[in-house]
């Protein structure tokens, strides 16, 4: 087995406040569940709640409060971090319409905090769409959780929503779209951090808008552009100098680090990538982002033709988050690619990978 690769240890979380937490990790999924966990998943997003939500009424459902409500949805959040698709979509079985159904009948001064809660949930949903390249269910759960945003009163998490949509546009290579999700919103909100209540927050969802725009201009071939938007995201990274998950986002400079190393990758630039991923330490973030390093890595050597490296990188990523390897399209690409040339020299490790994943060809 090859050495490891970087310095990407420790599975670990977030609270919403920033705080650090330990989480436990994933158990391997075997492919033939893919398929219904992606099913099940979309079932979620599709009709709508509010006609059940508004004239069903099932007296056996116990009262719930906002803080049993926050609790669940941290919980969503941590699954979501470590990409534990199964056991999401069996968590929002029952959460979304109990939510959905708090926020609208509630006492009155208790519905913002709900809608709050809602918003949080359907951009978890959004979230695990993307990963999954589910990209149009991935637009209708952050068009809603933007929409209960708003209800929510707090505007700073209906520019969060905006991130997921922009997100849902690229993962649809809707990059005309992402572009203009994400600029709109910032230019809206570059005018609020100039306020004096502008606090970091804001700043990271500012810098998460910038990644997104990074991201957009790789994909589209614009190399100066996405330089240009990593360095105004460095820039809201060096003001927090720190690591921060406000809305989930996980923003900080070493997330920035990382997004540098997939846009590298975007461009055909292996080396840059090479190099500045296997300084990264992302200990500290969650076990998502900790595999999308690995796996952009193991992009990284695959194009550089090192592909005992590569392997590494994949196999690393794939204990840290085996639905992120086996569901992701540009995991499943990469892990193809390495059968392809490799040919018959490719190993019974690379092989086991490839079968596990659904990557055979």
């Amino acid at each position: 087995m090859p050495s490891q690769v970087g310095q990407v240890t420790g599975a670990v979380s977030r609270e919403p406040s920033g705080r650090r937490r330990p989480v436990a990790m994933a158990t391997l999924a075997k492919p033939e569940q893919v398929p219904q966990r992606r099913a099940g998943a979309r079932l979620l997003i599709s009709g709508h709640p509010v006609p059940e939500v508004l004239l069903v009424v099932d007296p056996a459902e116990a009262p719930v409060t906002v803080e049993e409500l926050r609790a669940a949805v941290d919980r969503v959040w941590e699954l979501t971090h470590n990409n534990q698709f199964t056991e999401l979509s069996r968590s929002l079985g029952a959460l979304l319409s109990r939510i959905e159904r708090a926020a609208r009948t509630a006492p009155v001064d208790q519905r913002p905090q709900l809608w709050g809660q809602l918003s949080r949930t359907y951009q978890a949903l959004s979230a695990a769409f993307v990963r999954q390249d589910e990209g149009d269910a991935a637009w209708i759960a952050a068009d809603r959780s933007i929409r209960a945003a708003e209800e929510s009163g707090q505007p700073l998490d209906v520019f969060a929503g905006v991130f997921r949509l922009a997100q849902a546009f690229v993962r649809l290579k809707h990059y005309d779209q992402a572009d203009h999700a994400a600029t709109t919103a910032l230019h809206a909100l570059q005018r609020y951090l100039r306020t004096s209540d502008a606090g970091p927050e804001a700043l990271s969802v500012a810098g998460s808008l910038h990644l997104v725009l990074a991201l957009t201009s790789a994909r589209s071939g614009d190399r100066a552009r996405a330089r240009q938007e990593l360095d105004h995201a460095r820039k809201m990274a060096r003001k927090l100098g720190e690591d921060r998950n406000d809305f989930n986002l996980e923003f900080g400079p070493t997330n920035v680090e990382i997004q540098t190393v997939s846009i590298a990758v975007d461009l055909g630039d292996a080396g840059e990538a090479i190099d500045v991923g296997t300084r990264i330490d992302a200990s500290g973030l969650s076990a998502e982002r900790q595999a999308r390093l690995l796996l952009d890595l193991g992009r990284a050597y695959t194009q550089r033709r090192q592909l005992g490296e590569a392997l590494s990188a994949l196999l690393q990523a794939e204990e840290l988050s085996p639905d992120l390897i086996h569901t992701h399209v540009t995991a499943r690409a990469t892990v193809q690619e390495l059968l392809l040339v490799a040919g018959r020299s490719a190993t019974p490790e690379l092989r086991s990978l490839a079968e596990r994943a659904d990557a055979r060809g």
